[in-house]
């Protein structure tokens, strides 16, 4: 009876699959930082240092584990077919099947190797065509993510929302933090479209409303990022809606208009408005990280001749709840008819796919 090993060794100091080299220079090159005696002097930028040094010492130790785990299986696999030993071999059977699921699950987070995956990110949850219909299926995003979020044990906080007219919301804008929040939150980016027996008119006609999610990293380090003071409008303003006392009673509210580009950002979350005002800069910086990474990708599909351009219309996934029950993914085909485990935050399939079909693109 023969058993083959799953991938073995599968650090790239043995010739396998992880590089542990580039890892370890990172891990360096952290370190010296950390030590700098000024770091602390920001506690925001000393805290993401820290951070992205705890998760690479982790997936090195992760790896290297797995390594060691793999090996020491193939030493018993030779035992096993020189004594012939068919005890052994069921023995075995169980931990190689234990050892190419956490391989597999070791392999998928390789492909959050992205340049910010493993930052924070901020997440915009916008109503589209649809009238009511639209803003109740934009707050049922907001509650899909957040039960996603606290699966994962990720921290979801509400940074700005607007009420809708009648029911839902017709924006939100909320902040993830967590173990490469970014990389798997942006598979999540786009327009999302849903078909339903609309619950907001007599008739119960079907209908049809759509939401667009926009994905940021939250950096503080971005080279390709500068903000200057002279490109901001800064207006002061009452918070309004939902909120714990002091919130709304006083000019916390902060909106920032980056006039180069006309983007704007609204924080009301917060009581203060000076902290309203730092997390609005975040959450203006990383769309602006975004726009220009948007723009290079754009230009590199044009000099590849693979350019197209992305309308409001183009969703990337459908979630139908009338005459059938099904949600499908329009990037990678991936599709469940169990509609309501996806709305209660399951979406960890549709992100998976998403990152492997991301890699052959």
């Amino acid at each position: 009876m023969a058993i083959s090993m799953p991938c073995a060794p599968v650090l790239s100091l043995s010739g396998g699959i992880f590089d542990l080299a580039s890892k370890q220079e990172q891990i360096a090159g952290l370190e010296e930082r950390s030590a700098e005696p000024d770091l602390w002097n920001d506690p925001r930028t000393a805290q993401g240092v820290m951070q992205q040094l705890t998760r690479l010492r982790e997936d090195v130790g992760q790896w290297t584990r797995l390594d060691a785990r793999l090996a020491g299986l193939a030493e018993l696999i030779e035992m096993a077919e020189a004594e012939s030993d068919e005890s052994l071999y069921v023995e075995l059977a169980g931990e190689l099947r234990g050892a190419q699921q956490e391989l597999e699950r070791r392999e998928l987070a390789l492909l959050l190797s992205g340049r910010y995956d493993d930052r924070d990110a901020f997440v915009t949850i916008q109503a589209g065509m649809g009238g009511t219909d639209a803003q109740d299926w934009a707050e049922i995003m907001l509650r899909m993510y957040t039960r996603w979020a606290e699966a994962r044990d990720y921290t979801v906080n509400l940074v700005d929302q607007s009420e809708g007219d009648e029911a839902g919301i017709k924006s939100a804008t909320f902040e993830l933090r967590g173990p490469y929040a970014y990389g798997n939150i942006r598979a999540e980016s786009g327009v999302h479209r849903l078909i339903r027996l609309s619950p907001f008119n007599s008739a119960h006609t079907r209908q049809t409303s759509f939401a667009r999610i926009e994905v940021v990293p939250e950096v503080d380090d971005a080279p390709e990022v500068t903000i200057s003071s002279d490109d901001l409008r800064i207006d002061v303003f009452r918070s309004g809606g939902k909120g714990g006392q002091g919130v709304n009673t006083t000019d916390s509210a902060v909106r920032l208009t980056h006039l180069p580009t006309g983007l704007v950002v609204t924080c009301q979350n917060e009581r203060s408005q000076i902290q309203n005002r730092e997390t609005a800069l975040r959450v203006l910086r990383g769309r602006l990280l975004e726009r220009e990474l948007q723009r290079q990708a754009e230009e590199h599909s044009r000099l590849r001749g693979e350019y197209r351009d992305a309308a409001f219309g183009s969703q990337m996934r459908t979630y139908y709840l009338h005459p059938s029950t099904l949600v499908k993914d329009h990037r990678t085909d991936h599709e469940t008819s169990n509609v309501q485990a996806v709305l209660d935050g399951q979406i960890d399939p549709f992100i998976e796919a998403y990152l492997r079909w991301s890699v052959s693109q």
